[in-house]
């Protein structure tokens, strides 16, 4: 009686697992979408949030043409030409590993959160409210493309090198997103909403995937610690800079004038942004690691 109790308990459990393991990419996609409208209503759309976010572009202070030169030269390669090697170098990965919908899963991630992000750029509106009187650039296309970049590779490729690709991606985009705002072509809330799309539409893609996959799989393995715990402990440190960042500038504009600094609002900017590259770095490695796999003679490749 008692072997077959547990064993009914262990059917209840996987059961429940699986049911997680299905819809936890979606339950992802939708909090990261929710997650970027609340970084629009904010930082677009109220006179506080524009001050904040534009304090946090101009902070940079950048006025060197060859510094500029090579951001230029540098965001566009990750614009244009790296976007169309990483997608063949997917196609390849997945072809190889005999995952196609992994090689499929890729492409359209790609296209889809770069299409979706230029679309809003396009059509979203940004009053003037700060007096700037500047044009829309909600949200970073640039961060998009690289984002975008780094979670095919994490996605394509085997599931041991997945840690190191998270922590590696994490760290380019984060210096593409935080060069932007330094060259003063984004603000913080442009390259934080882009992230949070490209995740969105990732988390997308591994719904999918997983709905077709669902049968005759086992559950998937415990995501790399040697991404996760990092990633984890950078996003905690850098949000609560970025909350104490914030309510600083927020009480210079509002309340003390001169409190902080530009150099401090750029900063706190940067914290924001690297809190963001951190949180969606981490939720896309375990979800990736989550990602269902046949069973083939006991072992799960």
């Amino acid at each position: 009686m008692t072997a077959v109790a547990t064993r009914r308990a262990r059917v209840r459990e996987s059961s429940a697992t699986g049911g997680w393991h299905a819809i936890s990419p979606l339950v992802t996609a939708l909090l990261a979408a929710a997650g970027a409208f609340v970084v629009y209503r904010v930082f677009i759309r109220t006179g506080l949030g524009q001050t904040i976010d534009s304090a946090s572009m101009r902070g940079g202070d950048i006025h060197h043409p060859q510094v500029n030169e090579v951001l230029s030269r540098t965001l566009n390669a990750t614009q244009f030409v790296i976007l169309g090697i990483v997608c063949v170098i997917a196609v390849v990965v997945g072809i190889l590993r005999k995952r196609i919908d992994l090689a499929i899963g890729s492409a359209v991630l790609v296209v889809a959160a770069n299409v979706v992000s230029q679309q809003l750029k396009a059509h979203l509106d940004r009053p003037d409210l700060d007096g700037t009187a500047m044009s829309n650039s909600f949200p970073s296309g640039h961060t998009a493309a690289a984002a975008s970049v780094a979670f095919v590779l994490i996605m394509t490729f085997p599931r041991a090198l997945r840690g190191a690709m998270g922590l590696l991606g994490a760290a380019y985009v984060a210096i593409v997103a935080v060069a932007t705002v330094w060259a003063e072509w984004h603000r913080p809330s442009d390259t934080i909403a882009a992230l949070l799309i490209v995740l969105a539409c990732g988390a997308l893609v591994m719904w999918v995937i997983r709905l077709r996959r669902a049968a005759g799989v086992r559950p998937a393995l415990t995501p790399a610690r040697v991404a996760t715990f990092p990633l984890a402990m950078v996003g905690i440190i850098c949000t609560a800079a970025c909350l104490f960042g914030l309510a600083s500038v927020a009480m210079s504009e509002r309340v003390m004038p001169d409190l902080v600094s530009g150099r401090f609002a750029f900063l706190t900017g940067v914290a924001a942004i690297m809190a963001a590259t951190a949180g969606t770095f981490y939720f896309w490695v375990r979800l990736t690691a989550g990602d269902p796999l046949p069973e083939q003679g006991g072992k799960v490749r």
